[in-house]
């Protein structure tokens, strides 16, 4: 079983940064792709964005060119930096990892980390 932590989550205002990390309990070279989801009040979870094992990112509209994702395999960490903050960013923000098995794709997930843009 592979547990994620999330961390870096608080109040910012407006405009602000935070950098949130997830940190994995066994090596992130096994899994294929990571990456950041939200969900806010009342709304579905949203992919925020994700990395590739090559490397390779994606990117939600609405946080393109304002968040940035990055991984280091020494420190089987994912990270978000997330600058330019609006309030509508406010959500709790969850680390996804999937890997593949010979069934299929087995996801897992953090327990969540919330960020809130207020002034």
């Amino acid at each position: 079983q592979v547990q994620l932590v999330e961390s870096g989550g608080g109040l910012v205002q407006p405009g602000g940064s935070l950098r949130l990390s997830c940190v994995a309990s066994k090596s992130i070279s096994i899994f294929y792709a990571m990456g950041w989801y939200r969900q806010a009040p009342g709304k579905q979870r949203e992919l925020v964005a994700t990395i590739t094992s090559s490397g390779n990112t994606h990117y939600a509209d609405s946080v393109k060119g304002r968040f940035t994702i990055s991984r280091d395999n020494a420190k089987n960490t994912v990270y978000l930096q997330m600058n330019s903050l609006k309030p509508e960013d406010t959500a709790v923000f969850y680390c996804n990892a999937s890997a593949l098995r010979a069934w299929g794709i087995q996801e897992y997930w953090g327990q969540g980390t919330q960020v809130t843009v207020s002034s």
